[in-house]
């Protein structure tokens, strides 16, 4: 019963594949899977979260910086302790643990205008994405296009050969009956054999225009891949509705390769400014807090009463002789002082203001802006040049659409012309 159950599943989900194979797609649906599963476009997103995390990270710089960090060791030999100032010849325990903290308070605005770049940055590469995107639509249309024209040009020979077909036909039965001449029918057999070959050409440019759109959106397979043919008609006299220079005008304050070059334009004047905040002072608040123990710090534990000793001689009352005069010694027993004692005892706090002031440092400062001088005449240059591009590219695409117009209204014509010469024929026969 597992075993049918499971063979029932594997056909189950073969025809579901298959049912998803055969799938007629939409340009809409195309353009929308593109959009979304494109490798391309997905590394275009992670570079705009990129582009946020630095708008992030720059506006964090702008709060205290703080480190801290503790330390337990032990030292053999001969050393200086730094909390009793004296030689320690035996085994020492030391800890140590210190925070210090800092904030800026001026450095010439580089971090404002740093967070003023990333921002700019941000919405470059947003720019960047969209472009993407739009490119990706475009190409997509395109080859979307492709294949119409290729399944229309398959129908359109098909139709031809089937003509053709029958004619052979007839050619055959008129020599069968004396009436034509062989060489006419050889004559119309070559044709045949013309046009089945531009069918096939066109059936296999139909295949790779298929192969090539499925690969656009990374399909794993082209098996079965088809697109549907939209139902087309032209009402009325079609033209175009917008010369070039007006279409420009409004291109280049929509189109995202515009707007991405004008704000990397403007992150590299936030560079220059950037740059030239090196030549001021800088102004930081700093504090600190560190304490300590060391096992060389030693206290009195107790005192241990030992022989008398000497200490002086006082006269007696008669004042002609003397006695001698002793005190008791005493010998002192030593212990580490305590660790909650010593880092109460060996706390140490600091404030400062540190200030900065450049004076020389191998004219870093000046090539750092000579080349952010040069990178803004670049990013000046790369404006002009997409502006350039995109009015190149609409002159183009306009010249195409008012070409490709003509030519329709001159199938136009030649249908019209056609269709009055078939109606005169019938009308004769």
């Amino acid at each position: 019963m597992k075993k049918q159950i499971a063979i029932i599943a594997v056909f189950i989900a073969f025809f579901s594949l298959n049912a998803a194979a055969q799938q007629v797609w939409t340009l809409e649906q195309c353009v929308n899977h593109a959009l979304t599963n494109n490798l391309q476009v997905k590394q275009q997103m992670l570079l705009v979260e990129s582009a946020k995390a630095d708008l992030l990270q720059s506006k964090l710089d702008l709060l205290p910086g703080a480190t801290a960090n503790a330390t337990h060791g032990y030292n053999y030999g001969k050393t200086v302790d730094r909390y009793t100032n004296q030689f320690a010849t035996s085994r020492v325990q030391t800890n140590n643990f210190y925070i210090q903290a800092g904030v800026t308070l001026f450095n010439g605005l580089q971090k404002l205008n740093g967070i003023k770049e990333n921002q700019l940055s941000l919405l470059a590469s947003q720019q960047d994405a969209d472009k993407m995107m739009n490119d990706m639509s475009i190409n997509i249309a395109t080859y979307y296009l492709q294949v119409l024209f290729y399944k229309e040009l398959v129908r359109i020979r098909s139709n031809q050969l089937d003509i053709t077909s029958q004619q052979v036909d007839r050619m055959k039965k008129l020599v069968s009956a004396g009436t034509m001449a062989p060489g006419d029918a050889y004559t119309i057999e070559a044709q045949y054999a013309v046009e089945e070959s531009s069918l096939i050409e066109a059936e296999s440019n139909l295949e790779i225009s298929l192969l090539t759109l499925s690969q656009m959106l990374d399909l794993p397979t082209a098996a079965g891949f088809d697109i549907e043919v939209p139902a087309l008609t032209i009402e009325g006299e079609p033209s175009l509705v917008a010369n070039p220079d007006q279409i420009f005008t409004y291109a280049q304050e929509h189109m995202p390769e515009i707007k991405a070059a004008e704000y990397r334009l403007l992150v590299s004047e936030k560079q220059l400014a950037r740059s030239k905040g090196a030549y001021y002072p800088s102004l930081s608040l700093n504090g600190s807090w560190g304490t300590g123990y060391s096992g060389a710090s030693q206290i009195p534990d107790a005192a241990i009463a030992g022989e008398p000793y000497l200490i002086g001689y006082a006269i007696n009352p008669d004042a002609t002789t003397y006695y001698d005069v002793y005190a008791n010694s005493l010998e002192y027993t030593y212990k580490t002082k305590a660790w909650n004692d010593q880092i109460n005892d060996n706390n140490n706090q600091s404030v400062g203001l540190n200030l900065t002031i450049p004076i020389l440092n191998g004219w870093q400062t000046r090539t750092m802006v000579s080349k952010a001088k040069i990178s803004l005449d670049n990013s000046k240059l790369d404006y002009e040049l997409q502006k350039m591009q995109l009015r190149k590219t609409i002159q183009q695409a306009w010249a195409d659409a008012r070409g490709a117009l003509k030519q329709y209204y001159a199938a136009e014509k030649k249908v019209n012309a056609t269709r009055e010469s078939f109606r005169y024929a019938e009308q004769k026969i």
